[in-house]
């Protein structure tokens, strides 16, 4: 009898403690949720260069929002703010959530201009190939588009400044892409008055090849400011014309 009222006994106080354990967590739950939001962090993630600025989200939310601090957290809806935040043009994605001391933290991945055109419109094609709004906060050192601007010439020059930005070479040395045409496409380099004729996109890796063999040797011999357009068009073979 007394071992069944032992059990019993335990199994009580272990219930007791159980419900008291829940009690607390549920108060402090509770407490969590209606604690209001104090401060608001925003963090930009990866490049240094901000085409967003902290203030331009805190206008985004006031907009949208009605604003966030100060407001219960119970009454915040974090995947309305997140949407809010990505719908501007120049937000790659957006992360909002809650600490436990009442911050609303937002990381924000910006998106990132690879080329800036420049003819009747202005704006940035950024590296997922679609056009990104110049921004008012900084702008980007990227090569220039010119000539033909058209959604066929512009996809190719997104092919070709993809191509470029995996290579440190011409990455560092091609300052712009002039659309002579569709499919026909001049690169413009760093060093004064020197053109590529690229002709189209296709066969990128041995025309690049040939180019860099041709570079290399013109650079030893001391004579590439001789030559004004290198033409790559014709099939495995790099023509040029001298000064």
């Amino acid at each position: 009898m007394n071992w069944h009222m032992q059990i019993n006994w335990n199994f009580l106080k272990f219930t007791g403690l159980l419900l008291t354990v829940i009690a607390l967590y549920g108060f402090a739950d509770y407490r969590s949720r209606s604690k209001n939001i104090e401060t608001i962090s925003i963090k930009f993630l990866g490049d240094n260069d901000l085409y967003l600025t902290e203030d331009a989200v805190n206008k985004l939310l006031i907009q949208n929002y009605g604003g966030v601090k100060n407001t219960a957290k119970e009454q915040v809806v974090l995947n309305t703010i997140e949407t809010i935040i990505a719908s501007n043009e120049m937000v790659k994605s957006a992360q909002v959530y809650l600490s436990i001391e009442g911050e609303l933290i937002s990381k924000i991945v910006q998106r990132k201009p690879i080329g800036r055109v420049e003819g009747i419109s202005k704006f940035y094609l950024d590296d997922t190939g679609r056009r990104m709004p110049l921004s008012r906060y900084h702008s980007a050192r990227v090569p220039i588009i010119t000539g033909k601007v058209t959604g066929k010439s512009l996809e190719d020059a997104y092919v070709i400044l993809d191509y470029v930005n995996k290579d440190d070479f011409l990455r560092k040395n091609v300052i712009g892409i002039h659309i002579e045409d569709e499919g026909k496409y001049q690169l413009k380099f760093r060093i004064e008055n020197f053109v590529v004729n690229l002709g189209g996109v296709e066969n990128l890796d041995e025309k690049f090849k040939n180019f860099m063999a041709f570079y290399i040797k013109a650079a030893k011999d001391r004579t590439l400011e001789n030559y004004a357009v290198v033409s790559l068009e014709f099939d495995n073979q790099v023509v040029c014309t001298k000064i």
